[in-house]
Parts: structure tokens; C-alpha cells; sequence
């Protein structure tokens, strides 16, 4: 059986959407325990699964076959999941050549094949300058639609929920303190497993609730793990070459979630414990709303009328009245792809909001080019005017020129919109609609989305949808 830990506000929904469906959650949290009827073994996990650091979806990391199962299970929630897999996957080994090391507190490495890393000064014995060599491992991987490099450190370990082998350790510690620190090394001794000369074992916080045949599993793959690791690196060079990937003894998989994905799991989740409407679409907007959905749903289901908040609605109103968007102020526009990038289409302000999930975004635009599809010259001077509305499949972005006169709309057909704090999110899904000056309206790049089709980018289903909708704008632009 596939065994996977889950961390991170999508906990709760995705333990639960496993445990149906044969997989057997392990390490669970606290609050986990106490939310569900099973019990959860201290065992150690083929897969990890966290959520990414800006909340929007999901790491899988593990065994490939592993892996691949439980993305399969995410990628079924709703027609808006996304997945993709890394090319820098977490634990993988490299030689690498330093890029940039100006200042901050760490450089830029070429990995080889166009692929990049991030590698801490703190991290490296000794000045860091460009085109140094080291060998290195991925210790914190990125997802596709982040700016950052994956993070890389010189030296090599194994991890695991339980313990964790590394080479830059000697003897064995644990990751607590007292008593149970000291038995947990004490006990080390009584596994009769013999740890790999030159890699030093600490035992992590989850082992003190494992039992002695569950440490020793833990240990045994953890060593396999070295012995593999050790083995696909035997024939390479002591000294780092070019860069290129030497190893990479496990996969990683990015899960994006969008705006259906988000309240799929919230029904998951409500299974289990009352859930407010929109609980993983606000939890997903700001850190800070983490506490109030907390809050509000521990206040609800002590009151008994969990019922009742089940059967409302997101309330965007009240969600953005807190913490943002509102009239006034300032954010962006993150433009994914299915491809895994995010592109940026500039900040504007919020000029009007609505606390129906409407919002008008202004952008002041720079001369140079045309606008896409549209045919007419970027001037200095020109105003986009943005229409957002929370969870609808499309928006339109009208031009206009320094006197006011249009210079035509584009509308975008993309997943449904997400009006975060910092941010309105979405996949754009290729195809568009434009309504130029004259008053002609066509629907354009119907073929990119064909060809993401075929690249297998963007699923049948998803382009039939976005197909349908731009044939609703084209017919409500015509009239």
C-alpha cells in the first residue's frame, strides 16, 4: 500500500480523499489525529506531500510509481487541477558551475540543460565566485509558476519523515530534547541496522511516536537510499564537472489548484469537519486568514450550526472587506499557463469593487508595439481598464487612448478567476476573444489551444469548456 504525509492547509480534505481511495496516510499532525475516527502508524511515507509556500497548491515528492498514484487521485478533483513535473526534483544531485554571485546572500548556479539553482553562501565553505564548481542537492525544489530557483546545497543526505541520513553529520541525534531525545538514540542500538560510513542519522520529531519495528523499516530504507544514492554516483569523478544531473533518486510533482479545485476539496473536507464555503479559497488568499477561518468555523460547529454555514455561499464580500482586494488598492495579475509559468501583466489599481466579486483594475500602459489580436499601436498615455469578476471563466481588458476613445477589448478565457489580496489568478487556456475598434469581433488563437491539447497540457474536457465560452463572448460581443 502507498503511504503518504500531508502538511499544509489542504490536510485535512487530502488525507481524507486517500484514505477512500486506498492510500494510507502516515505521520499524521495532532489535529489530524484528533479530527478523524482511524489511526494513523508513525511508518514511513513513499510520498510527502506540502503545500507550496504561497498556498496555491501542492509538492509531491517520493518514489516515481508513488507519486504518479496520488497525482492522479489530485488531478481528478476538478476540471481546473493542473500538474506538472520537475526537472529538479527534491534530492537530486548535480554538478554545478556558479553563474552570478553578486551580492545578496547567495548565488545562481547553471545545473546543465537550461535548468538553475540557488545555492547559499552559509552553505559553502570558503569565497563563492563565478565559475566555481561544486556538487550539490536539491534540498528545497520550486514549483513551475515561482520565480525562484530550486534551493541547492554541497553536501548529501537522505530524509525521510522519521530520520534522516546525511553526510554532513557524524553518530546519531535526534531532532528533540529531554528524555525522549535520549531514548530515541539509545534505542538506535536495539534496530541492529548499520548506518553507512561517513553519514550521520538524526531521528526527526515523528519517530517519537513510532514504535521499534517502524524505526527499523525507517532506517533500512533510509540506508537503501544511501547505497542507491552512493551507487548511481560510483563512476563519476570526486572532483565536479560540467554541470549535468547525476542522480536523482526520486520524483517531484507540482499540483496547482484552481478556484473548483479549491472548493472540491472544500465538500472532501466538509466530510470530515465543518467547513465554511470558500475555507481552502480564503485560506489560500493570505496566511492571516488562516486563524479567522479557524476561528470561524470552531465558533460554528461548537454552536451546533455548522448546517447552516455549509449552505452559504463564499463570502467574498466579507473575505475581502478584510484582507483585500477593495477599492484603492494596488495589484497584479498573474497570468498562468498551462505549461506551469506565471507571467506577470503588470499592477494597477482597483478603481471600483462590488461585494458581488466584482472588481475594475486600471493600468497605465507604455508605448511601443500593438496589442495583441487587436492591430492598433501601444501609445503612451493609453489606460487599461480591467473587469474581474470572482469565479467567472473570462474577463475583458478594454484600451483606451489619452482622451478616453476605445481602442478595442480583449477578452480573456481563461480558469476561474481568483481575486486574491495581492493578486487576481488564473490559467489563461490560449484561446480569446477581441472586439476591434470597428466593432469586429472573432475569436482568436483557437489553435494554441489545439496545440496544448495535443502537447497534453490542457485536458479535452478543459478545452471543450473554454471552447464554449468563447463562443458565449463572441455572441454577447456581437449583439
Amino acid at each position: 500500500m502507498t503511504t503518504v504525509r500531508v502538511r499544509g492547509i489542504y490536510t485535512t480534505a487530502i488525507t481524507r480523499l486517500l484514505g477512500e481511495n486506498g492510500f494510507e496516510v502516515v505521520q499524521a499532525s495532532e489535529p489530524i489525529r484528533e479530527r478523524f475516527d482511524d489511526s494513523f502508524d508513525a511508518a514511513p511515507a513513499n510520498v510527502r506531500i506540502e503545500t507550496t509556500r504561497d498556498r496555491q497548491g501542492v509538492e509531491l515528492s517520493g518514489e516515481s510509481d508513488a507519486v504518479d498514484a496520488v497525482a492522479n487521485e489530485l488531478e481528478e478533483l476538478a476540471i481546473d487541477t493542473f500538474r506538472w513535473a520537475d526537472a529538479v526534483s527534491r534530492g537530486a544531485v548535480f554538478d554545478c558551475e556558479v553563474l552570478d554571485a553578486g551580492g545578496g546572500g547567495g548565488a545562481t548556479v547553471d545545473l546543465g540543460d537550461g535548468r538553475r539553482g540557488y545555492l547559499h553562501y552559509d552553505d559553502v565553505d570558503g569565497y563563492v565566485d563565478a565559475g566555481n564548481r561544486y556538487r550539490v542537492q536539491v534540498r528545497e525544489p520550486t514549483p513551475p509558476w515561482s520565480d525562484d530557483d530550486p534551493r541547492v546545497v554541497p553536501t548529501l543526505e537522505v530524509r525521510g519523515g522519521l530520520c534522516t541520513l546525511s553526510r554532513d553529520r557524524t553518530g546519531v541525534s535526534a531532532a528533540l530534547r529531554g528524555e525522549r531525545a535520549d531514548e530515541l538514540v539509545g534505542m538506535t542500538d536495539l534496530l541492529s541496522v548499520e548506518i553507512p560510513d561517513g553519514w550521520g542519522l538524526r531521528w526527526q520529531r515523528a519517530a517519537a511516536d513510532a514504535d521499534l519495528e517502524a524505526m527499523k523499516t525507517a532506517l533500512e530504507q533510509a540506508v537503501e537510499r544511501v547505497q542507491a544514492l552512493e551507487g548511481a554516483l560510483a563512476e563519476t569523478s570526486e572532483e565536479p564537472g560540467e554541470p549535468e544531473e547525476l542522480a536523482a533518486p526520486r520524483t517531484t510533482t507540482w499540483c496547482w489548484f484552481g478556484r473548483e479545485t479549491r472548493f472540491a476539496l472544500d465538500a472532501v473536507r466538509r466530510e470530515v469537519e465543518t467547513t465554511m464555503p470558500g475555507h481552502h479559497r480564503t485560506k489560500a488568499a493570505d496566511r492571516a486568514a488562516s486563524a479567522a477561518v479557524d476561528f470561524a468555523e470552531a465558533v460554528c460547529g461548537s454552536t451546533g450550526s455548522e448546517t447552516d454555514l455549509a449552505d452559504g455561499e463564499f463570502p467574498f464580500a466579507a473575505v475581502a472587506e478584510q484582507f483585500g482586494p477593495v477599492a484603492g488598492d494596488r495589484i497584479g495579475i498573474g497570468h498562468g499557463k498551462p505549461d506551469g509559468r506565471l507571467i506577470s501583466l503588470g499592477r494597477g489599481e482597483v478603481t471600483d469593487w462590488d461585494g458581488d466579486g466584482s472588481v475594475t483594475l486600471e493600468r497605465s500602459m507604455r508605448g511601443g508595439g500593438t496589442y495583441d489580436a487587436l492591430g492598433v499601436p501601444k501609445e503612451d498615455g493609453d489606460v487599461a481598464v480591467t473587469k474581474f469578476r470572482e469565479g467567472r471563466w473570462w474577463y475583458p481588458t478594454t484600451y483606451r487612448d489619452e482622451q478616453g476613445s476605445a481602442k478595442g477589448t480583449y477578452v480573456n478565457v481563461c480558469t476561474p478567476v481568483e481575486l486574491f489580496p495581492d493578486a487576481a489568478r488564473y490559467v489563461d487556456l490560449y484561446i480569446d476573444v477581441v472586439r476591434t475598434p470597428n466593432g469586429t469581433v472573432e475569436i482568436v488563437d483557437a489553435d494554441e489551444l489545439e496545440a496544448a491539447v495535443a502537447d497534453g497540457q490542457v485536458s479535452e474536457q478543459l478545452a471543450e469548456k473554454a471552447r464554449s465560452v468563447a463562443e458565449a463572448v463572441e455572441r454577447a460581443l456581437s449583439k
